[in-house]
């Protein structure tokens, strides 16, 4: 993906900020959200899975501020 960017530089010509359009911006910021999330999925990929007891009990265990599914 090619991005076009405005560089804007300061009185010396030093780049200080980089300006891009609103479009562009979204499919960044998607593909960082995309990337987050499947970094979070293949850290939990491991962990152990409840079976539906198991799953019961935990929730029964959770305060009622957090009831599970009610």
């Amino acid at each position: 993906m090619e991005i076009q960017k405005r560089i804007l530089v300061d009185e010396d010509d030093k780049p200080i900020a980089v300006q891009i359009d609103v479009a562009t911006f979204s499919k960044i910021e998607s593909v960082l959200e995309d990337y987050a999330l499947g970094q979070l999925i293949a850290e939990v990929a491991e962990d152990d899975i409840l079976d539906l007891k198991a799953a019961k009990a935990y929730c029964e265990g959770l305060s009622e501020e957090h009831p599970c599914g009610g």
